[in-house]
């Protein structure tokens, strides 16, 4: 019998074989067949979220060309008592500062964005922690593939300041770390930065 996970991954395949023989066909009767396809996946996999059909072709099916994943950087900042730095979000959870790497910025160059606007630090990128399929540790699945990149960062200067993403900011060590955000960390991943952070030979950990 077909295990959910399995039916779920057929139907993500399935929307991607259509994106790009929409992109990469000529034939006008191909096209059409292909266009087919994407909404029947659609179709699936609102049946199997139990979501409006239009709510998932607003986030399933609005790219164009050949499906690649997204990247989200996250990064690991710790104080000289070895605590970590979260930032809180407005729901009351706790992750790492990071989010989407914009179109013109490098992995380095996002993860210190992303650390200035949530956490308010300026910070430098040393070293990657980790390079992860976000499917493979974090719940719940989302729609398209994401790779998660974990930085270890040095902190320069600043101070927290409240913004639109973030409410407050603290560190914390590992045995007393607050209700996090799963679907951006959980306590393994959190973990993992602890440990690159107290081994200078750390070796980048890939999926």
């Amino acid at each position: 019998m077909m295990v959910k996970k399995e039916l779920f991954d057929y139907i993500i395949e399935l929307q991607s074989l259509a994106q790009s023989g929409l992109y990469y066909g000529h034939d006008a009767y191909d096209k059409e067949r292909y266009e087919r396809i994407r909404e029947i996946s659609a179709e699936l996999m609102a049946l199997y979220l139990n979501q409006p059909v239009h709510h998932i072709q607003d986030v399933f099916c609005h790219e164009v060309g050949y499906q690649t994943p997204k990247l989200d950087t996250r990064a690991a900042i710790f104080n000289d008592e070895g605590k970590i730095l979260l930032v809180q979000d407005p729901k009351g959870l706790w992750a790492l500062p990071g989010g989407w790497v914009d179109i013109d910025t490098s992995i380095k160059e996002n993860t210190e964005k992303e650390a200035k606007e949530e956490s308010g630090l300026d910070v430098k990128a040393t070293r990657i922690i980790a390079i992860e399929d976000r499917d493979k540790h974090n719940l719940p699945r989302y729609l398209y593939k994401i790779i998660k990149v974990f930085v270890l960062c040095e902190k320069i200067s600043g101070t927290f300041t409240k913004n639109l993403e973030t409410v407050a900011a603290d560190y914390f060590d590992l045995e007393h770390l607050p209700e996090l955000s799963l679907d951006r960390n959980n306590f393994e991943q959190i973990q993992m930065c602890f440990e690159a952070y107290h081994n200078p030979l750390w070796q980048t950990y890939f999926d």
